[in-house]
């Protein structure tokens, strides 16, 4: 041997000669199963190959390789372990050129079935299953650095290679140990246990992998779990992608997420346990892919997910409307649980992948599944729900709202402006989602979540009547500018919504809960003094209305109600700090704690209380006295002239459009008329404004909208394209025209009524002025008495 390889070094040209003769002994003795004389051939080649690095090599490669699939292709294990060790030790050698005509797709095929080999000794399979993995090793790294010889990543490779090595990896035993970055095990592992080789094998090939052939190697990875049934259970799929995504380069995560959801968009209709395994597959991906970079993947991961909470929803419905009777009932309410499991799957998902973007990404996200959130006598919701019906409907309204809930969960806008936006609060608030106790909890939290910034929402869990608010060391800030501009914008929205949750007839503990916490946040983070009695009007309305009963609550509701104006009142007062109004607040709650303790909540909201039979013949010492509120807060410095002005909700477009009963029905039109002396800032306006235009709308508001488009879609398209000449024109005659119209409203016809019965009495102030007639004023358009 020493002679021959020295003879080989001296004369490299002689070595194409040299490996073709040692072929063809080689060929005979493999046919002839002289086992000693292939052995000793093999180990010649070995040593040449290792000796020699010649340019003259690569004829004497190709014999060389011609007889390692010789030895592959024969049915002994030795032999084949024999092939693939040469094999390995060739894969070892860095070429100083690289071969373009030499292909490696044999190796892969052999390779591959013997990863998968059934021989019946389960040592000799093993030995021969762990040749399969290293020679595919081999093939990786002889193959996968030349760029210009890329064939291992095309498609048929791939769909070889990576089944083979998941089908290795699915005989690990310690599923935990493999949970996580690369491991690094110990050397006789490598070489002894299949699944650690092929997991690292794994590995390294996704290590390797580019922008260009990602997808390559990781469409194999699905048609492998599907193929053997491991969406479900999922764990081994969890592991696959666990591994992939700490193994492939971070910028290339958000190709595996993609390649997850378009699967996921493939296997739409099959049974809820397989979407819910991918789904679950999906979050493990994002949690690893939220760390880094996500890339233009955010919205398509949200929109996709919110497309197949639909279609769950969607079968969901469709199975309880469609009720097969009989023995099929115990398969549809299996369907639903499996149902369940995929939209809570979906719901975790996004929450869990919201929580993780930055806040600028997830305020858009807030919003993007907002403007999914069906609301009745809108348009501008992106979700399909015609096949859902109105159970559908709900159901979807209330997964998307938990959807939302997570998202939400630790997000901390330095504004309140920034948190809920016009565009977000505006359906957040509307009607259609307060037509379910349910609803009307989520709506509330994802409120908490966007109010509480500086995390006092703990403390202030349960309703009750809290000794000393000071114990309870809120975190506050002092109210900014913005916050200010919100209240006054937003501030009567937020009250209608509190004040008609509490109405509602299916309301439970939780909703008074919510309700008591929605209040006390507004107090810490959004209050100013102009605020604070708004709030209290607000309680003083809701004490009202329970005992005046309007709604014909039941009675629990009514107490209820009286339970949380005392929690609210009781925190609000120690909050400001005055002690007139303190005093009241406790005098109230202490004769109620002896007299009427199903007034307060540690009593109504405890199991078999006791309820009165009516509020009517109740002493007023057990009612909180707005004269008295008035007077403790007066003398302490607060403008006080809006507490004697009942709190009344305001009338929305939405409540004529919605299916609800209209609060119209049961609150009267109150026109306030405040003393001059208040300043127009603190000026609040507590119903809509009664004009012409706004009593026209109300009569006739079919066809508005569509309206107003198409004028403004012909009025965009004629500056756009009519001349100059012809607009300059028609704006001059406008122009004329309203200078006319003008001059005629204000040349008034006074004149006294023919009787003079009407008088009016103008009261500013203390000032009363005398009774003066009234005059008829004639307009153009409308005649005002």
């Amino acid at each position: 041997m020493e002679k021959l390889t020295f003879y080989a070094v001296s004369a490299p040209e002689k070595l194409d000669r040299i490996g073709s003769y040692l072929a063809e002994r080689l060929s005979r003795d493999v046919v002839r199963h002289r086992s000693g004389y292939v052995l000793i051939a093999m180990e010649a080649l070995d040593q040449l190959l290792m000796a020699c690095h010649s340019q003259s090599i690569k004829p004497f490669v190709e014999s060389f390789l011609h007889m390692v699939a010789k030895l592959l292709e024969s049915g002994e294990p030795k032999l084949q372990v024999l092939g693939t060790n040469s094999f390995v030790k060739f894969a070892n050698i860095e070429e100083d050129t690289p071969s373009y005509h030499r292909r490696y797709d044999f190796f892969v095929s052999r390779f591959s079935a013997m990863c998968h080999s059934c021989h019946s000794d389960p040592e000799t399979r093993t030995e021969i299953r762990i040749a399969g993995i290293r020679g595919i090793q081999g093939v990786v790294r002889k193959t996968v650095n030349d760029e210009l010889r890329a064939t291992i990543w095309e498609p048929q490779h791939m769909d070889k290679i990576v089944p083979s090595l998941l089908f290795n990896m699915q005989k690990i035993e310690e599923v935990d140990s493999r949970i996580g970055p690369p491991s690094s095990p110990s050397a006789a592992d490598k070489e002894e246990n299949p699944a650690v080789l092929a997991e690292n094998c794994f590995r390294e090939l996704l290590g390797r992998a580019t922008f260009g052939n990602m997808n390559n190697a990781v469409r194999p990875v699905f048609a492998h779990l599907d193929h053997h049934k491991l969406w479900d259970p999922n764990e081994f799929a969890v592991q696959c992608f666990k591994i992939i995504m700490y193994s492939i380069q971070a910028q290339y995560s958000h190709h595996v997420i993609q390649e997850i959801l378009g699967h996921l968009d493939a296997r739409k209709k099959d049974s809820p346990r397989v979407r819910a395994g991918i789904i679950q597959v999906l979050l493990e991906a994002v949690a690893i892919a939220a760390k880094g970079s996500i890339g233009p993947t955010v919205l398509e991961v949200f929109n996709t997910l919110l497309k197949h909470l639909r279609l769950s929803v969607e079968s969901e419905a469709n199975d309880l409307q469609g009720g097969p009777a009989g023995s099929a009932t115990v398969t549809t309410a299996s369907k639903d649980n499996d149902e369940k499991i995929v939209q809570n799957a979906i719901i975790q998902t996004i929450g869990f992948f919201g929580s993780n973007l930055p806040d600028y990404q997830r305020s858009e996200i807030m919003m993007f599944i907002m403007g999914k959130v069906p609301v009745f006598g809108t348009t501008t919701h992106t979700l399909d729900i015609s096949q859902l019906g109105d159970l559908g409907t709900r159901r979807i309204q209330i997964m998307l709202l938990r959807s939302l809930l997570m998202v939400t969960s630790g997000y901390k806008a330095k504004t309140i402006v920034t948190a809920l936006p016009g565009s977000f609060l505006d359906p957040l608030l509307s009607p259609s989602l307060m037509e379910d106790y349910e609803l009307r909890q989520l709506v509330l939290e994802v409120m908490h979540n966007l109010m509480d910034r500086h995390d006092n929402r703990a403390k202030l869990r349960g309703i009750r009547i809290i000794p000393d608010v000071a114990d309870l060391k809120i975190k506050r800030e002092k109210i900014c500018r913005q916050d200010t501009s919100f209240m006054k914008k937003n501030g009567q929205q937020l009250y209608r919504h509190i004040y008609l949750g509490c109405k509602e007839e299916d309301n439970v503990q939780k909703n008074y809960e919510l309700l008591y916490t929605s209040l006390a946040l507004i107090t810490i983070e959004l209050a100013n003094e102009e605020v604070v009695i708004d709030l209290i009007r607000l309680a003083i309305a809701l004490q009202d209305s329970a005992i005046i009963n309007e709604d014909s609550l039941p009675m629990f509701h009514r107490c209820g109600i009286m339970a949380l104006v005392a929690a609210y009142l009781n925190f609000v007062s120690q909050m400001i700090a005055v002690p007139a109004f303190c005093q009241h607040v406790t005098k109230v709650i202490e004769i109620r704690t002896v007299e009427a303790p199903y007034f307060l909540p540690e009593h109504i909201f405890r199991d078999k209380c006791m309820l009165p039979k009516s509020l009517e013949k109740h002493d007023k010492n057990l009612y909180f006295l707005i004269n008295k509120i008035t007077e403790s807060l007066g003398g302490s410095g607060y403008s006080v002239e809006r507490l004697s002005v009942p709190y009344v909700p305001q009338v929305t477009d939405e409540d004529r459009l919605s299916r609800r009963k209209s609060i119209v029905d049961t609150v009267s039109i109150q026109v306030d008329i405040l003393p001059s002396s208040v300043p127009s800032d603190d000026v609040v306006s507590n119903t809509e404004e009664i004009t012409f235009e706004a009593l026209k709308k109300a009569i006739d508001t079919s066809g508005m909208e569509e309206q107003e488009k198409e004028k403004r879609r012909l009025v965009i398209e004629k500056f756009q394209k009519a001349p100059f000449e012809e607009i300059a024109a028609q704006c001059e005659s406008k122009a004329n025209l309203l200078h006319d119209r003008l001059a005629q409203i204000l040349e008034l016809t006074i004149r006294p009524p023919p009787s003079p019965s009407g008088t009016l009495t103008v009261t500013s102030g203390h000032a009363q002025y005398q009774s003066v007639p009234v005059y008829e004023m004639k307009f153009p358009d409308l005649c005002v008495y």
